[in-house]
């Protein structure tokens, strides 16, 4: 395969192209400038990230030595096909809801800050990008940083006063995640003076009695729970998905928390070893109560709430609760199920967060009240909320229930039938709070004194439906997702990639 001569460098321009992107949108000052190129930049790296899992799906796994400097002394790139996986779907997700934030954002940002917002976003989708095809672990905290650093001046330009109290809370409690991170790495460098991730490998399984060994998977395991925002370890998640932007919480929601889920499977699976991850330590023991507790709290939590977006945002720490449990399964199709959702989620939850922010650009509200007689006024709108939600819940022919099929099939492969039952009751859960926005816009009425309320224009809905599309696509042809699934977990399982 060529593609102009350059196609050897595609990992390296994988991360290269945005970074650089990212001041010179900058000094591009016009908004619609830097739009235009922001648009351009996200669409490069999505062609490469499908070029490169195509790659890795036809020939293996693909290895780039920066600089020339082979490792483990070099920083190697490296791309199979779970990295692959990702780094598709955060390339696709950010080119979509750039091309939704050009009307989001003209509504909600005042205009001088909208150079700065899109390389915010440009550098947040280089640390993201960079976190997944890196095999270097000390890149995995740089590249954290970038997309951590970012993430808060995405997060604090929110038109509510109350995003810059998000985003301070978010500093403080990433800080800490990243911390305990650097001090794993640390230890890890310590025990076996490399950083490579494949001869971290090799060296640490010969280490595995060490209390060093102990006392870094912890704080590893505590610092990639942060950025997962799994339960109890969620509290940046709510207020950050809810007063940041419409877009980012796009973009936020449907990738921040999937790529350190992929930073856990790949230091327990193949830094570590699901052997001593899951046998020796059984972190798995550790997992599970938080991966229960999660599913049945956040979706308790959520029913509760009278903001559409913190409903979202609660809803999320229920769904990363379901890709955890597949996790501890530790069986093939645990952490295909896993992957799954993990993919599945990301298009369920942008497809909702856009829908939602196509109804504050219309009513400038966010409270579940307000959305009143929405279903006849907005009809395209709720019904992308409606399908979406839907697929969230698990109907057949969407994409939830794929990835809740697989997930209740491990659990009884596994002989974990009350583990089944508890997945079964956070759909439950799940009709509940999605019942109650459903049933203010399509089964109340609104008053006749009040505004009339336009559909969303298609600048917003276009993006939106796409997603919506993807869900329904792929719940009912599932070869590519679930054969891609499959492999990546064969692969994090010790099989061929």
């Amino acid at each position: 395969m060529t593609l102009l001569g350059i196609d050897n460098h595609l990992p390296a321009l994988q991360v290269v192209i945005p970074l650089m992107g990212a001041p010179l949108c900058f000094l591009l000052r016009r908004p619609a400038l830097a739009w235009g190129f922001s648009v351009a930049i996200s669409s490069a790296t999505l062609i490469i990230a499908f070029l490169l899992l195509q790659t890795t799906l036809q020939t293996g796994p693909l290895s780039y030595a920066l600089g020339g400097w082979a490792a483990p002394w070099g920083i190697e790139y490296r791309v199979d096909t779970l990295n692959g996986y990702i780094l598709l779907l955060v390339t696709a997700i950010s080119t979509l809801s750039l091309l939704y934030a050009r009307t989001s954002f003209e509504h909600e940002i005042n205009s001088a800050q909208l150079p700065l917002l899109y390389a915010g976003w440009l550098l947040c989708l280089t640390g993201f990008l960079g976190m997944t095809i890196t095999g270097d672990a000390f890149n995995v905290f740089v590249f954290l940083e970038i997309s951590s650093l970012s993430s808060y001046l995405l997060i604090s330009l929110g038109p509510d006063r109350r995003s810059l109290t998000a985003a301070f809370r978010y500093l403080v409690i990433g800080t800490i995640g990243a911390t305990f991170i650097l001090i794993a790495i640390g230890l890890f460098y310590s025990m076996t003076g490399t950083l490579n991730m494949a001869d971290l490998a090799i060296l640490l399984s010969k280490n595995t009695e060490s209390r060093t060994f102990h006392a870094a998977i912890g704080f590893l395991l505590i610092g990639l729970a942060i950025k997962a925002a799994i339960f109890p370890l969620h509290l940046w998640l709510p207020n950050a998905y809810t007063w940041a932007p419409s877009a980012v919480s796009v973009f936020l929601a449907a990738t921040a928390t999937k790529v350190a889920i992929y930073l856990l499977l790949r230091f327990l699976f193949t830094v570590i070893g699901a052997d001593h991850s899951f046998n020796l330590f059984t972190l798995n023991q550790a997992l599970l109560p938080l991966g229960v507790l999660a599913v049945l709290i956040g979706s308790v939590v959520a029913i509760y709430q009278d903001n559409i977006k913190k409903l979202l945002a609660y809803s999320s720490v229920a769904q990363i609760g379901y890709m955890v449990l597949g996790i501890t399964l530790v069986s093939l199709s645990g952490l295909t199920a896993t992957l799954l959702h993990l993919f599945n989620h990301a298009l369920m939850k942008g497809a909702l967060f856009m829908a939602v922010g196509a109804i504050f650009y219309r009513t400038g509200s966010l409270r579940i009240a307000d959305l009143t007689g929405l279903g006849r006024t907005m009809p395209l709108t709720m019904a992308a909320f409606l399908i979406s939600g839907l697929s969230l819940i698990g109907l057949p022919l969407t994409v939830g229930f794929v990835s809740k099929w697989y997930l209740v099939m491990g659990a009884v492969e596994a002989n974990q039938m009350w583990l089944a039952i508890i997945i079964l009751l956070g759909s439950l859960l799940a009709i509940i709070y999605f019942w109650k926005v459903i049933e203010i816009a399509y089964f109340h009425h609104k008053s006749s004194e009040a505004p009339v309320v336009n559909e969303a224009p298609l600048s917003l809905l276009i993006p939106t439906w796409i997603l919506v599309g993807a869900n329904i696509y792929f719940g009912i042809d599932t070869r590519l997702t679930v054969g891609v699934a499959e492999k990546a977990a064969l692969l994090l399982l010790g099989g061929a990639p």
